[in-house]
């Protein structure tokens, strides 16, 4: 499943226990490869829409309201009966904020199933297509065979990106390196 766009932080529990509901529906349904595809384009779809994001995270959308709205979104974008019932039961128990990260979880689970690696790449700015190849090319090397690539940019880091691949972190980012700069100043001091 290719990832890419906005941020996909899951801290486990509750958005893994909704990625996990959605891909045993999804298997027993035998709809799974849909699945799969509809939710990688609803994260896509979210990365995408200031509006979505903004009823996503807004606290003064009423309940039913939102639930007919992201009803309403999704049927016109043509998703699943699998997939709108899916967001509607999120809406309903006043989960909106998390949907997203739902979606990234949800990809997280299928790359585990499949034995895709995720690396949870965090950059400056938008990657090129030249860059994004050169790492996926440098984790392979690095014994990553099957991996797929999840990006988020962060301005804050200056430069540089981090890259998170299940425990490990390997952090280049010039932010990183200020403040280590920074700490060894103070200690030197």
């Amino acid at each position: 499943m290719a990832s890419g766009g906005s941020s996909i932080i899951h801290g486990g529990g509750l958005t893994d226990r909704y990625a996990a509901a959605l891909y045993s529906q999804a298997e027993d349904e035998r709809v799974l490869d849909q699945t799969i595809d509809q939710m990688d384009a609803l994260g896509r779809l979210i990365d995408e829409s200031p509006d979505l994001r903004r009823l996503l995270e807004s606290p003064l959308i009423d309940v039913s309201q939102g639930t007919a709205a992201i009803r309403a979104l999704l049927q016109a974008q043509g998703f699943s009966d699998t997939i709108v019932r899916f967001a509607c039961v999120v809406a309903a128990n006043r989960r909106f904020r998390q949907l997203r990260a739902i979606v990234g979880a949800f990809g997280a689970l299928v790359a585990q199933k499949r034995g895709v690696v995720l690396a949870h790449v965090v950059t400056a700015h938008r990657l090129t297509d030249v860059q994004r190849t050169t790492l996926r090319a440098r984790l392979i090397e690095a014994g990553y065979g099957h991996i797929n690539i999840d990006e988020q940019v962060d301005a804050t880091l200056l430069g540089g990106m981090t890259v998170r691949i299940g425990a490990h972190l390997f952090d280049s980012s010039i932010k990183s390196r200020l403040q280590r700069l920074q700490y060894a100043m103070k200690g030197a001091a």
